[in-house]
């Protein structure tokens, strides 16, 4: 049986599993797309110190950790709304994603992980070989030979 794979369907099915929703407070909101030749995840984590982002890759499993701290000299509260601590995010990766060669950024308060598509998975074409020229039987000596060379 042949299967359509999709390299995102795995990170859908993690979401489904852990019950995640994407919803606003949870600290580590994702994106994640599909750009040519690579899959892109993008994690929205403002005021966190980039020094404190962690990112491991075990297997195919890309864990992403980062940590919001409140300002050293904060004074008394008045309103407190905006999430603060250590926050942490799981992606299983398929095996069609190449988590040897991912590459990470951050701007603006925006980790991007950049996962290529392994090149086993890219579409490829299959040349056909031509097996030669056709060949004949020689009906008065009953050995092969090449139609070229009786022409």
């Amino acid at each position: 049986m042949l299967l359509n794979y999709d390299p995102v369907d795995a990170f859908r099915s993690l979401d489904r599993l852990t019950g995640w929703r994407g919803q606003p407070g949870t600290g580590m909101p994702m994106d994640l797309y599909r750009a040519g030749d690579h899959v892109v995840a993008t994690f929205d984590v403002p005021g966190v110190d980039p020094g404190s982002i962690d990112i491991t890759v075990e297997g195919q499993t890309v864990t992403v950790k980062a940590e919001r701290t409140a300002p050293a000299d904060s004074g008394e509260w008045l309103v407190a709304e905006r999430p603060r601590g250590r926050y942490s995010r799981q992606l299983s990766l398929g095996r069609d994603l190449d988590a040897d060669r991912l590459h990470a950024s951050y701007v603006d308060g925006v980790l991007s992980l950049t996962i290529p598509v392994a090149e086993r998975a890219k579409p490829r074409q299959i040349s056909v070989e031509h097996a030669g020229a056709p060949r004949s039987i020689d009906a008065d000596h009953g050995a092969e030979s090449d139609a070229a060379a009786t022409s």
